[in-house]
């Protein structure tokens, strides 16, 4: 099977080129190429701007008894978006460039035109000096006597920037450190004029704070503070007589209650209370000997005994 895409084809044993018939077409015959306008240009029926880089679908020909070293001259047909209006222009190989010919001014060649004058003085320099030698010499000597002047222009010139460039950098260093000194200083007092003005309004602002409230609420005199007796310490109980009377409120005076007075000893400290037949049992027992039965201690009330602990603890904490 061939291939689908194939860049040689078969040519026959029997084939003859010279038997394939020519066609005869027509030398100024037109194609429809796709084109962009070369340079801007402007319509001269409607005025209507047309911009470099448009594009167009334009027809092409080749002109004919023109050409350029062998190059042929190609001319393109376009038409106005505006008005339809037919424009032509044709390549110039000379330049390397286009010439508009029919139906449109070109824009912005004004670069273009001062090239050509400059191109036309030069020509007619050269054809002057051709054939006169006097002129010859005549320009040699102004082309000199010119450039003699810009010379001196040139030097002049630079001898002012000399002048003119001697900086002291010291002096720019020592400006630009007291603009910044001054400019510090200019921002530090603004600081404080911004601090002075914030508690200003703000001291303001409270006073008329308390200012309504003393209007909603009425005055109170203040009570003065009470001084302390220098005396009242001699008035003071003293600790063991406030005990004293702490034990003699809970249980009575050992002397007033004698049936009381044979159940406790009192120790140095109110902190220990030991009755007496505790101890003579405890000593009857270190010693060897069988604790006989107890005597009989008068009734007394145990909610009397509690209170005696009681009010020792509560002295002694209190103390």
């Amino acid at each position: 099977m061939s291939e689908r895409k194939v860049l040689n084809k078969y040519y026959p044993p029997d084939f003859d080129p010279s038997k394939i018939p020519k066609l005869k077409l027509p030398k100024d015959r037109q194609y429809v190429v796709r084109l962009m306008a070369p340079f801007n240009m402007r319509c001269k029926t409607c005025g209507e701007y047309i911009y470099k880089g448009k594009k167009f679908n334009a027809r092409k020909e080749t002109v004919q008894n023109e050409s350029y070293l062998g190059l042929p001259i190609f001319r393109f047909y376009i038409k106005c978006t505006r008005c339809l209006a037919e424009i032509t222009f044709k390549t110039d190989p000379e330049n390397t460039d286009y010439t508009m010919e029919h139906g449109a001014t070109r824009n912005f060649q004004a670069e273009k035109l001062l090239e050509e004058e400059e191109k036309r003085v030069q020509k007619e320099r050269e054809d002057e000096e051709l054939n006169n030698p006097m002129k010859v010499l005549e320009n040699r000597t102004k082309d000199s006597k010119l450039e003699m002047e810009v010379l001196e222009n040139l030097q002049e010139l630079k001898d002012l920037n000399q002048r003119q460039a001697h900086v002291d950098f010291e002096a720019m260093l020592r400006q630009h450190r007291l603009s910044e000194e001054e400019r510090q200083r200019q921002e530090q007092e603004e600081d404080e004029r911004e601090t002075a003005a914030l508690v200003e309004e703000s001291r303001k602002r409270r006073l008329l704070e308390d200012s309504d409230s003393e209007e909603d609420t009425t005055p109170t005199q203040p009570q003065p503070a009470l001084r302390p007796n220098p005396t009242a310490i001699l008035d003071e109980t003293p600790k063991a007589k406030r005990k004293a009377e702490s034990w003699e409120r809970s249980v009575g005076a050992l002397g007033s209650r004698p049936q009381l007075s044979g159940l406790v000893v009192k120790k140095t400290g109110l902190d220990s209370i030991i009755l007496p037949q505790a101890a003579t049992g405890w000593c009857a027992m270190k010693n060897g000997q069988a604790a006989g039965p107890a005597p009989q201690m008068p009734s007394t009330s145990s909610l009397s005994q509690l209170g005696v602990y009681s009010d020792s603890e509560d002295s002694s904490g209190s103390n």
